[in-house]
């Protein structure tokens, strides 16, 4: 069991493939199993700003 708390995402649909996030201080992981099996790793930074991205294209 992985040590980290994962969060689901809140678009995710029963049956769907789910992006799950669990965060620290000035980390973010993302993993798209449950239980994570391969994880990105990437700075809040970086994080933040793939969020900006994907809300200013609309998520294309």
């Amino acid at each position: 069991m992985s040590p980290h708390r994962w969060q689901k995402s809140s678009y995710c649909q029963e049956g769907d493939a789910c992006v799950h996030i669990s965060s620290a201080p000035t980390l973010v992981r993302i993993a798209d199993d449950d239980p994570p099996r391969n994880v990105l790793t990437v700075g809040v930074k970086a994080f933040g700003g793939l969020l900006d991205m994907v809300k200013t294209s609309g998520g294309r």
